[in-house]
């Protein structure tokens, strides 16, 4: 019995201290949902799978192995919840949802359930000043301008992060220094007795300046590449796209394979402009250089540059016409002599909301061809916010683009290995290939959070049989690639 009145009287105890806390804590939340049906064709401009890392080895299963499903329903649902102390402490925590219809957590009688935790952060400010801290898995981006959607070189998801935002003039100048870990291969203990190098750690600092009619933003990121990290991982430009396509150079495929060093630096130099001082017309430019494993073996090393240019005119009630450009450096004629293309690590770039590249498609699940941004050049304009009707809205947007890339060193690649695991047509393109597209995209506002949301794209490319073989290059020229996403968009 007095075992049973301790117990009785520490559960009441938890439950009392629970409930000061509960009442000392507030409780926000808010959440999004999209349903919708997605059709495509010939994604990847040929229908068939670009071949995929299959493991952490790097062994590779060749392209056009799988041909596409056209016709897929998705489903989004995710919740942010905000745990308030006061006005300087809070805690998030976001969980999703999110799956195909048929398939896992929307299986039909037996399903497997799927949520994913995609957000988990400590946010406080400093005692008596506006320095705000913010730890743990967090939306993380470097800085880019939003008319480009997110940054060319780590943009529009999440990493496990520190971030510390110190105000130094209102209004005026401030200071972010951030720290984030991509990846650790195994985490606790190495497979073997020797350490390894198996992280991918990443270092940033920038100074954003805001000025009447003017924001710049210079900034600087630091990587410590692991040789031993998994590189293999998914992410860069698309599904089918791994760090390992976006961070090294295509000589580290070749033999000998492999970083020598057991680690190499990366950095990234560059700024983001804004300038609003002829509004309504606004001006838009990022310039970035960047370089890795520059003590490594020659041919293992990457470098360049990317530069893009936006401007919009804002004067118009019913639509707001927009023009961009952007170049970036491409590979020369040889592979043993290291990239010439800038390094990165997961991009999320692209104007106009065009499907070529991820970036702001609302319907964000296989939206879109994932071209790479860098290694190209291109120009484009896009008609935005086009309002005749009330709750209506629409956005139409054209793209040319061409390659800056040798054909000699794509060539040699896929010579040397059997199949081209580093360099997808469609997604790398060589000197003498383009793309051109178009979007289309429609918003009907049905309540004040609920949407209807139809996202539409064509694409033609044209691609060297000499590079790429006649089957996938034939392939490409007999239909099109063909976006139609349609469903809604549900926000509370």
């Amino acid at each position: 019995m007095k075992r049973f009145a301790r117990c009785a009287a520490l559960a009441a105890l938890i439950l009392g201290l629970a409930g000061i806390a509960q009442a000392a804590t507030e409780v926000k939340m808010v959440g999004d949902a999209f349903v919708y049906g997605s059709f495509n064709a010939n994604q990847n401009f040929t229908g068939w799978s670009t071949g995929s890392w299959n493991d952490n080895s790097g062994n590779y299963t060749g392209a056009g192995t799988q041909t596409e499903d056209r016709f897929q329903i998705w489903e989004r649902f995710r919740l942010r919840t905000d745990f308030v102390a006061n006005e300087a402490v809070k805690f998030r925590l976001g969980i999703k949802v999110e799956d195909t219809w048929g398939h896992g957590t929307f299986t039909a009688a037996n399903p497997s359930a799927a949520v994913q935790v995609y957000q988990a952060f400590l946010q406080f400010k400093l005692p008596n000043c506006s320095t705000e801290v913010t730890a743990g898995l967090q939306d993380f981006s470097l800085p880019a301008n939003a008319f480009f959607t997110d940054s060319v070189i780590f943009g529009g998801d999440r990493a496990a992060a520190l971030v510390v935002n110190s105000p130094l003039i209102d209004d005026t100048l401030s200071v972010i220094a951030a720290y984030a870990r991509m990846l650790d291969k195994n985490r606790t203990f190495d497979t073997t007795t020797t350490q390894q190098a198996d992280e991918l750690d990443l270092y940033a600092l920038a100074l954003p300046i805001t000025v009447e009619g003017c924001k710049a933003t210079p900034y600087g990121a630091l990587a410590g590449a692991g040789r031993n990290a998994n590189y293999f991982t998914a992410g860069s430009y698309g599904p089918n796209s791994t760090f390992a396509d976006s961070l090294l150079s295509a000589g580290t495929f070749l033999t000998p394979t492999g970083m020598r060093n057991a680690q190499n630096a990366y950095w990234w130099a560059g700024g983001s402009f804004e300038v609003t001082a002829l509004d309504p017309v606004k001006f838009y430019a990022d310039v970035i250089y960047g370089a890795g494993n520059q003590g490594d073996r020659k041919k293992d090393q990457r470098a360049g540059w990317f530069i893009d240019f936006g401007a919009e005119y804002t004067g118009l009630d019913v639509v707001t016409p927009q023009v961009f450009a952007w170049w970036s450096t491409g590979e020369d004629s040889s592979t043993r002599n290291g990239s010439e293309r800038m390094p990165s690590v997961l991009s999320n770039w692209g104007p106009g909301n065009n499907f070529l590249f991820d970036s702001s498609q609302e319907l964000s699940k296989d939206s879109n061809l994932g071209v790479n941004p860098i290694g190209s050049m291109g120009i484009g304009a896009a008609l935005d916010n086009i309002s005749l009707i009330e709750k209506l809205s629409h956005r139409v947007s054209f793209i040319y683009l061409r390659g800056n890339n040798s054909p000699a060193a794509i060539r040699y690649l896929n010579t040397s290995m059997g199949s081209n695991p580093y360099y997808t047509m469609g997604r790398d393109l060589t000197t003498n290939e383009n793309i051109i597209s178009v979007g289309f995209d429609t918003k009907y506002q049905i309540y004040e959070n609920l949407a209807a949301v139809l996202e539409a794209g064509w694409a033609h490319g044209q691609f060297q049989t000499s590079v790429w073989g006649h089957r996938l290059a034939e392939r490409a020229r007999v239909g099109d690639p063909i976006k139609i996403a349609f469903g809604l968009s549900y926000k509370f």
